[in-house]
């Protein structure tokens, strides 16, 4: 494996300079368009099959729910493929009259439920069974699933879309002889959204919670990780929402959160495959320029204070035991960026990574342990997160040890220059491979559009690589991982006849059972 990896690391190194060259290949092939209303376009030129693979990325994540409604910008990604006026309805003129009734019952139902004083039980019931009849009288209207049949019909694949703390994306693949159809689908899908079943697919998002969250013990560790390490920014939300606040997430409220977010002037649309500018511009223009001009929103203005103790998550389960811990770090624009790259990259590529090594091969007290950066997200200040899985006999507190003398390897050893070689020329290889698949390109630049403004951005991160020193690794981990600045979670393994750890008093500690 070594020997195999130097050869590839042989070849990339005299592959360099042509490399460097193709950069500006790169650009040759790149049209980039901001229309009047804020919208820009990027369209990048591949000829080699007629196909395209597009993407379309909000500035918008699960950090803009608004204070009581978390779960929000998730919900309306769900939305998204419910239709348009003309999409996924047998006449929405009526359609429309019957969502108003529908919303009206809700309200008035919701009101009724939400009384902290004097909530008459059997009115609620009575406003509950209306809200239903008049949901049921909306869903008359709906054709299930008409927007993705469509397309997949004219051969779209992979129509899919995620919501993230920071961003929300939508993407498929298409046949080049069908971009006028995409652009008619897509510009009419920004345009018109129509929130139809909101509350059918609200029961749909609960279930998903259920499944990741709730029954899942590492899901509901990471939930609470993420709660513990942050106490002011937004990153310490569930991004799927919490249980209650899912269940009163209302039409209303969603509308409003898209009439703020999904703006053009918040938006990037890029377009990777068997696309001709010249052609293509004048369509887009025709059909995205036509949306309506909004300012675009401002963004988050919360800051995180600093840390100043230890924080940990203790969780008795019958499950898998797991450890993690995270340190705090600054947002993707912090000029170390790259250094933590590296280090991830050190500590968590491969059999020949530092945790592996240590915890998987030499004292085999893991069945795995890796790191990684920018959890829950890059934009803002974010972790570093360091993990591992015991192997059986072995505790999560060995895990922890494991990590812990690895980090003071890093901050009180030099790495090898055979080391940091392979890591950089890593990073030129994982480059030249994200350029060969379409969606994975289109992703890219409209993520690094919108980050950065600039796609770039998307060599410029190799060279901020390239540059990073052994000071710089052993700085930056002295500065970053150190106790008072370190969350942890595990799960302790219990039997049915065992009770939880009872926690001692004064520890900042968050027990759950």
């Amino acid at each position: 494996m070594l020997r195999r990896a130097c050869l590839v690391a042989a070849i990339l190194l005299l592959s360099l300079p042509a490399f460097t060259q193709n950069i500006d290949d790169f650009a040759k092939k790149l049209t980039v368009k901001t229309f009047a209303n804020g919208l820009t376009v990027l369209i990048y030129e591949r000829h080699e099959a007629p196909v395209f693979s597009y993407t379309r990325m909000v500035d918008v994540g699960d950090t803009q729910d608004p204070m009581g409604a978390s779960g929000l910008a998730h919900m309306f990604e769900h939305m998204a493929f419910k239709g348009t006026e003309d999409i996924g309805t047998t006449n929405y003129a009526t359609e429309k009259l019957a969502l108003d009734r529908e919303e009206k019952a809700y309200e008035a139902y919701d009101a009724e439920r939400r009384k902290r004083v004097g909530a008459d039980p059997a009115k609620v019931k009575e406003l509950y069974e209306a809200f239903e009849a008049a949901a049921e009288d909306a869903h008359k209207y709906v054709i299930p699933n008409q927007f993705t049949e469509i397309l997949e019909r004219e051969g779209a694949v992979g129509v899919n879309a995620y919501t993230s703390m920071d961003e929300t994306a939508y993407l498929f693949s298409m046949p080049s002889n069908r971009l006028e159809l995409w652009a008619y689908m897509e510009a009419d899908r920004m345009a018109h959204p129509v929130f139809r079943e909101f509350y059918k697919e609200r029961d749909v998002v609960l279930e998903e919670r259920r499944m990741r969250v709730d029954s899942n013990p590492n899901g509901r560790m990471v939930e609470q990780f993420q709660a513990a390490a942050y106490v002011a920014h937004p990153y310490h939300r569930s991004g799927i929402g919490w249980p209650s606040e899912v269940t009163s997430l209302t039409a209303t409220q969603a509308k409003t959160f898209y009439k703020k977010y999904y703006t053009p002037s918040n938006t990037v649309i890029a377009l990777v495959g068997d696309i001709y500018p010249k052609e293509a511009m004048p369509l887009l223009e025709k059909y995205f320029g036509a949306l309506p001009t909004e300012p675009k929103p401002s963004d988050l203005d919360i800051a995180e204070p600093p840390q100043f103790d230890t924080r940990s998550v203790v969780i008795h389960d019958k499950a898998q035991p797991i450890y993690i811990e995270g340190y705090h770090r600054p947002d993707y624009r912090d000029p170390d960026d790259a250094v933590y790259d590296v280090i991830e990259d050190l500590i968590s590529n491969g059999r020949t990574s530092r945790l592996y090594r240590s915890l998987v091969r030499d004292q085999h007290i893991a069945a795995y342990a890796a790191g990684f950066t920018g959890f829950p997200g890059h934009k803002y200040p974010n972790l570093f997160a360091l993990y591992g899985v015991p192997m059986p006999g072995h505790k999560p507190d060995e895990i922890a040890d494991g990590i812990h003398k690895e980090i003071e390897r890093l901050k009180n050893e030099d790495v090898t220059d055979d080391e940091l070689q392979m890591i950089k020329t890593r990073f030129r290889a994982q480059l030249i491979e994200s350029l060969g698949s379409n969606e994975g390109l289109a992703q890219s630049l409209a993520q690094l559009q919108l980050r950065y403004g600039d796609w770039k951005q998307l060599f410029g991160e190799i060279d901020r690589t390239q540059k990073v020193t052994k000071a710089d690794i052993r700085r930056v981990a002295n500065k970053v991982f150190v106790a008072s600045n370190r969350t942890t979670a595990e799960i302790l393994t219990i039997t049915p006849t065992q009770k939880p750890v009872q926690q001692n008093p004064g520890e900042n500690t968050q027990e759950q059972q």
